[in-house]
């Protein structure tokens, strides 16, 4: 049985690196639903996750965190609801390479907005070290009046992703004191 006490989202768009940044966090063998990729229209990757990743970080304080991944595809967007329930978090995770990178942000944050308001959002494979690309992102959060915080990550590197996890840790210690 899977035990933690709070429980982090990984929503977002078909091989932005859901399954790799929970890979690079988790304290324990990760648990993964990766099957054959049949929709190569959508992603040129091998596999891609068809049910729920599963990894857990424990903090120092002895607190447990699991960390679930979602598939990235549409026609699985039923189990979006059912793993967000009680998740302390959401971080969505955006493919900079796609050719309709904001269209992807507008879907998965409009799907994501309505199971919880606690949300950070990372773009992925930012080949090119560019300050500018992530500027596209903040005039779309401006122009459509969204407050998220917008990264610039490899979901390979687990500081990266760390950052993410730190930033969505503080708005969520934010909107309980606002509650207060």
């Amino acid at each position: 049985m899977i035990l933690q006490q709070h429980k982090i989202v990984f929503g977002g768009t078909m091989g932005a690196g859901k399954s790799a940044a929970i890979k690079v966090l988790s304290d324990i063998g990760v648990i993964s639903t990766e099957a054959v990729n049949t929709d190569v229209a959508a992603h040129q990757k091998a596999f891609t996750t068809v049910g729920i990743d599963y990894g857990e970080i424990s903090l120092d304080d002895g607190t447990k965190v699991g960390l679930y991944g979602t598939p990235g595809q549409g026609r699985f967007d039923f189990m979006w609801s059912i793993v967000c329930q009680g998740a302390i978090g959401i971080a969505l995770l955006i493919d900079h390479s796609s050719v309709q990178r904001l269209d992807d942000l507008a879907f998965y944050l409009n799907a994501f907005e309505a199971l919880g308001s606690n949300i950070v959002i990372g773009i992925t494979h930012l080949d090119i070290v560019d300050d500018q690309k992530l500027k596209i992102y903040r005039d779309w959060m401006d122009v459509n009046q969204k407050k998220y915080p917008v990264f610039a990550i490899d979901a390979r590197h687990k500081d990266d992703v760390l950052l993410m996890i730190e930033a969505l840790l503080v708005r969520l210690e934010v909107q309980l004191d606002i509650v207060k």
